[in-house]
């Protein structure tokens, strides 16, 4: 396996036409297996909210939950790109705690920060990227928009919402991000995105055209059934196998077969 990737390698990739890799992980042991899978990049994402602790959306997510979790991926790890979200409320009050918080993350051990939204954030991108911190944007459907929104719903299908997006992706490139994450929008206007900006494009449920996809881990192997989206391939069913042997476990203990003679001193 190549060296430690950077977001130089990550341009190099787009100029070259090879697809970026990324994978959510959330602790040292998922961290570990992707990176030895050969993922570029790890996205500790404020999705942990849903798919690890269990809440309803990710509005609740702290700045601590992240600072931890990052740490913990960022142990697992050797090779993958590491980026952690800045949760909703770490970024948005103001220029100044947006800074420090990216600081935090890096801190725990990120090389780069991920934020929602465009031409609205352009000003807070630029300031954390003049701080020499790496930042990767994200545009489309944003989370942490949810209620403004309506729901988690797919956006740029009329001409203006298209419109605004591609101004929104440009503003993100100005204002210095290294890359962006394209989510639920029309395949067309996310390929049409990546061909007019000059960094790399990953995306979630915006179609084969951008420079890279990104996947829930939790999606990807089969674990999260409380939705489904649409844009969600899950290339493994892994929740059954896990509890056939946590039924089994259960088994041999109330059965007296664990532990045996072979599993004691």
């Amino acid at each position: 396996m190549a060296g430690k990737l950077t977001i130089l390698d990550f341009a190099k990739m787009k100029s070259d036409g090879r697809k970026i890799v990324m994978v959510t992980a959330y602790d040292a042991a998922f961290a570990a297996i992707f990176d030895e899978a050969g993922a570029d990049m790890l996205l500790v994402g404020d999705s942990l909210g849903m798919v690890v602790l269990g809440l309803p959306d990710t509005l609740s997510v702290t700045m601590e939950d992240m600072v931890r979790h990052t740490g913990a991926a960022a142990r697992g790890r050797k090779h993958a790109f590491l980026v952690a979200d800045l949760p909703f409320m770490s970024y948005q009050a103001s220029i100044p705690e947006a800074v420090r918080n990216a600081g935090r993350l890096l801190q725990a051990g990120a090389e780069a920060v991920k934020l929602e939204g465009g031409r609205t954030m352009e000003a807070t991108i630029r300031a954390i990227a003049s701080c020499d911190i790496p930042v990767m944007g994200h545009i489309g459907l944003t989370p942490q928009s949810v209620h403004r929104m309506g729901g988690y719903r797919v956006q740029g299908r009329s001409e203006a919402q298209a419109a605004r997006l591609i101004d929104d992706a440009l503003a993100v490139q100005e204002a210095g991000a290294f890359a962006v994450v394209l989510e639920g929008m029309p395949s067309g206007l996310a390929s049409e995105i990546t061909e007019r900006l000059s960094i790399p494009t990953i995306g979630i449920g915006a179609g084969g055209g951008c420079d890279g996809q990104v996947l829930v881990m939790h999606d990807l192997l089969g674990l999260f059934d409380a939705f489904r989206p649409k844009f969600v391939k899950r290339f493994g069913e892994l929740k059954g196998p896990v509890k056939e042997a946590a039924l089994a476990y259960a088994d041999a203990v109330r059965t007296g077969a664990f532990p045996d003679e072979d599993h004691s001193f």
